[in-house]
C-alpha cells in the first residue's frame, strides 16, 4: 500500500502526513467520523522508502516518541513532531517499520510523568497479558457480495429476527489441547454450522474488541479496533465474519461506548490529563464497573468514538452494533447516590452531552449503513428509545425489553399453583410491547453471578424443568418483538456459565432431554421464519390481538398473531401448568377447521406427547368475543398454535 504526503502551506515539503487541514477541523469539531484511516499507524511508501506513518494525539504531552522492537524500546530514537495546527495530533513516517511490529507510544506529559501507552487505533494487538500494538493492515478480498446486496434489498421488508448471542472464548474448547478456546479459523467451521443447523437468523458476539481481562468478557475495551488476537489475527476474523454471510447469519458485535479501563496502557490519562474522561470523579468515575466513563462533550471523543463505530460496519461487514450499558451513559446520577452526581445545566439527571452523542452516532450509523442495525441494551422507561431522532428519538433501531426478560423469568420460577395469582405478570408485556422496537432478551446476564441457568430457574422435577423451559421458549418466539437466546440455553445448560469454561457439551450428546430443548429451539426458529404471522408486524399491534387472558384460575392465555394476510393468522394457545386440559373452548375469528401446526409437548422434545392429531371443527358457538369456537386439548405445561386448514382457508374467509 502506497500514500502519499498531504501539504499544507504551513509543512514542510518533506514531511509526510495523512491528515489534511480539513481533517483536523472535521476531528476538532467532532465530525470525523473515518480517523482509523488517518490516525495511529499505517503501512507506506514515502521517498521511495517503505516504513509506517504514526500519529497520535496528546495534546498535553511534552514530547511522543515511538518504541518497539525495532528500536530496543528507546524513547529517544524515533521522537514524532507536533502538528503546526495546535490540534494536540503527533506524527511521524519512520522507515523499515514493517507489518507485525510491536509498538508503544512514549509520552512525556507536561505534569512530568512518563507514559508507555498502547495505540488507540491500532488494528492488532499483542496477545493478553502482553500490551503492545501490532502494525496491521486490512487487505482482504471478501466473499459476501450477495450477502451485502440481501441486506441492502431487504431492509425495508419484514424480517424474521432471532440472534444467538456467543463469547467467542467459551463457546467451545478443546480440552484435549489445554482448555484452550478455538480459534477464529476453527470457529468459521464449527460455529457458523452449528448456528445454521440451529436456524438463527444472526449472531451477536460480546465484544471481540481488544481487552486485557478475559473475565471482563470483553466489556473493559483497551484495544477499540483491533479484534482480540487471543483467536487469531484480523483477516481471521474477517473470515469468521465471511463464513456466517455465506451461510446467511447476519453478525453483530456488542459496542462498548460508555466506560473503559484503567489499565496503564489503556486510555486513561493518556497524556497525563483526563484527556478521554471527565476529571472529575463524579462525572468520569462509574462506581458499578470500577472503570472510566467519556467525556461526551469533548469533540474529539465523539470523532474517535463514532470513528470506531464506524470502523466496525465499514472494514468488517458487521450488520449491526448492540450498544452496552445505555441506561448508564443517560443518567448522570446511575447508581449513584445523592452528593455523589453533578446535576446537569438546568438541574436534571439526564446527561445532555451523552444523549446528544448517541442521537449523533445513529445517525451517522444509518446515514452511512443505513441497512446495518443498532440495537440498545437499555433499562429504563426512557421514551422513544428506538424512534428516529426527526421525531425526537435517540434514533437506535432496537432496543431490549429488559421488563418482558425480568417479568418472564419471575413468572417461570414461580410454582405453578402459585401462577394463577401471577397472570398479569406474563400478560403485562404486552400494554407496552409497541411503545417500541423491542428485543426479547435472554442474554449472559441472565445466567451469570449466582443466577443459574435458564433451566435450573425453573420450578420442579427435572421433567417439569424442561417442560418449562420449552413452554417458555415457545412463548418468548410467539410474543411480539425480535429473539435473542444466550449460547447454552438453546440446548438447556443446567450449570451457570462460566467464561472459563466450555459449554456442556457432554449433556448435550447424551441426554435425550437436552436434545429435545435443541431440537425445540431448531423448530421455533424454523416455524418463525416459515409464518410469517410471527414476525410480518414485529414491532405493531396490527400484529397482535388477545382472544383471552382471564382464565387465572388454569393459568391459561389465548392469543392471537397476524400478519397483512388473514389466511396467516395463528391462534397460540399457553398452558402455564402441569394439568393437561381436554375439550379447552377457544374462540376462533373464523369458521371451518384449524390444525395444530406446533406443540411444545411433543413427544420428539421429550415432552408426554399429548397433542392435537387432525382437524379441529369450529361450531357457531361464541366465545372469546368470537362468533365460531373450538375444542382442543391443551398439552401440560405446553403450547399449541394453530392455523386455519389451507385447503378450506380461502372459503372460509370469503
Amino acid at each position: 500500500m502506497s500514500k502519499k504526503a498531504s501539504k499544507s502551506n504551513a509543512e514542510e515539503s518533506d514531511h509526510f502526513s495523512l491528515l489534511t487541514d480539513y481533517d483536523i477541523h472535521l476531528f476538532r469539531s467532532g465530525k470525523h467520523y473515518k480517523l482509523y484511516e488517518k490516525l495511529g499507524a499505517h503501512l507506506c511508501t514515502f521517498k521511495g522508502k517503505e516504513g509506517t506513518y504514526f500519529a497520535v494525539w496528546a495534546p498535553n504531552a511534552r514530547s511522543v516518541s515511538v518504541i518497539g522492537n525495532f528500536n530496543f524500546w528507546n524513547n529517544h530514537d524515533h521522537m514524532l513532531a507536533p502538528r503546526w495546527d495546535e490540534s494536540g495530533i503527533w506524527e511521524g513516517f519512520i522507515p523499515g517499520v514493517k507489518k507485525g511490529e510491536v509498538y508503544k507510544y512514549a509520552i512525556h506529559s507536561n505534569t512530568g510523568e512518563y507514559l508507555e501507552k498502547a495505540d488507540p487505533f491500532a488494528f492488532y494487538a499483542e496477545i493478553a497479558p502482553a500490551t503492545a500494538s501490532i502494525v496491521w493492515e486490512h487487505e482482504y478480498k471478501w466473499k459476501d457480495k450477495s450477502w451485502l446486496h440481501k441486506r441492502k434489498t431487504s431492509k425495508d421488508a419484514p424480517q424474521p429476527y432471532s440472534v444467538y448471542e456467543v463469547h467467542l472464548g467459551s463457546w467451545r474448547r478443546k480440552s484435549e489441547d489445554g482448555n484452550r478456546s478455538l480459534s477464529y479459523k476453527e470457529l468459521a467451521d464449527e460455529l457458523v454450522y452449528y448456528v445454521k443447523e440451529a436456524g438463527f437468523t444472526h449472531v451477536e458476539l460480546l465484544p471481540v474488541m481488544e481487552h486485557p481481562f478475559f473475565g471482563s468478557w470483553g466489556y473493559q475495551l483497551t484495544g477499540y479496533f483491533a479484534p482480540t488476537s487471543r483467536f487469531g489475527n484480523p483477516q481471521e476474523f474477517m473470515e469468521l465474519i465471511d463464513a456466517f454471510h455465506n451461510a446467511e447469519i447476519g453478525v453483530i458485535l456488542d459496542w462498548v461506548p460508555s466506560h473503559f479501563p484503567g489499565d496503564a496502557h489503556g486510555l486513561y490519562k493518556f497524556d497525563g490529563t483526563n484527556l478521554y474522561e471527565h476529571a472529575d470523579p463524579r462525572k468520569g468515575f462509574h462506581p458499578d464497573w470500577s472503570s472510566y466513563i467519556y467525556n461526551y462533550g469533548r469533540d474529539e471523543v465523539r470523532s474517535f468514538l463514532i470513528s470506531n463505530a464506524i470502523f466496525w460496519l465499514d472494514i468488517f461487514h458487521a450488520d449491526g452494533l448492540r450498544v452496552d450499558a445505555v441506561a448508564s451513559m443517560l443518567y448522570l446520577d446511575y447508581s449513584r447516590k445523592a452528593g455523589e452526581w453533578i446535576p446537569n445545566e438546568y438541574g436534571g439527571n439526564e446527561n445532555l452531552e451523552a444523549i446528544s452523542f448517541l442521537k449523533e452516532f445513529n445517525e451517522v450509523v444509518y446515514g452511512n449503513f443505513p441497512d446495518a442495525v443498532t440495537i440498545a441494551e437499555e433499562s429504563t422507561a426512557w421514551p422513544s428509545v428506538s424512534k428516529p431522532t426527526y421525531l425526537g428519538g435517540l434514533g437506535f433501531g432496537q432496543k431490549w425489553m429488559m421488563g418482558w426478560m425480568h417479568d418472564t423469568l419471575h413468572y417461570f420460577k414461580l410454582d405453578p399453583i402459585h401462577r394463577k395469582y401471577h397472570q398479569d405478570e406474563i400478560t403485562f408485556s404486552i400494554i407496552y410491547a409497541f411503545t417500541e422496537n423491542f428485543m426479547l432478551p435472554l442474554s449472559h446476564d441472565e445466567v451469570v453471578h449466582g443466577k443459574g441457568s435458564l433451566f435450573g430457574r425453573m420450578p420442579g422435577n427435572d421433567w417439569r424443568k424442561f417442560a418449562n423451559l420449552r413452554l417458555m421458549f415457545s412463548y418468548m418466539f410467539t410474543h411480539p418483538g425480535t429473539k435473542l437466546l444466550f449460547m447454552g440455553g438453546e440446548f438447556g445448560q443446567t450449570s451457570e456459565w462460566n467464561h472459563d469454561r466450555s459449554l456442556d457439551w457432554d449433556a448435550l450428546n447424551s441426554n435425550y432431554n437436552h436434545q429435545g430443548i435443541l431440537k425445540i429451539t431448531k423448530d421455533l426458529n424454523t416455524l418463525y421464519k416459515n409464518e410469517r404471522a410471527l414476525y410480518h408486524f414485529n414491532f405493531d399491534n396490527r400484529g397482535f390481538e388477545w382472544s383471552d387472558y382471564s382464565d387465572r384460575e388454569n393459568s391459561v392465555v389465548v392469543y392471537i398473531r397476524k400478519s397483512e394476510v388473514r389466511e396467516e393468522l395463528l391462534m397460540i394457545i399457553c398452558n402455564f401448568t402441569p394439568e393437561t386440559r381436554p375439550l379447552y373452548r377457544i374462540g376462533v375469528p373464523f369458521r371451518g377447521t384449524w390444525k395444530e401446526i406446533f406443540n411444545s409437548d411433543n413427544a420428539s422434545y421429550g415432552g408426554s406427547g399429548v397433542t392435537n392429531q387432525g382437524l379441529l371443527y369450529t361450531s357457531p358457538v361464541k366465545y372469546h368475543g368470537k362468533d365460531y369456537s373450538t375444542s382442543l386439548t391443551l398439552p401440560p405445561l405446553g403450547i399449541s398454535i394453530l392455523k386455519l386448514n389451507e385447503e378450506q382457508a380461502e372459503f372460509e374467509l370469503e
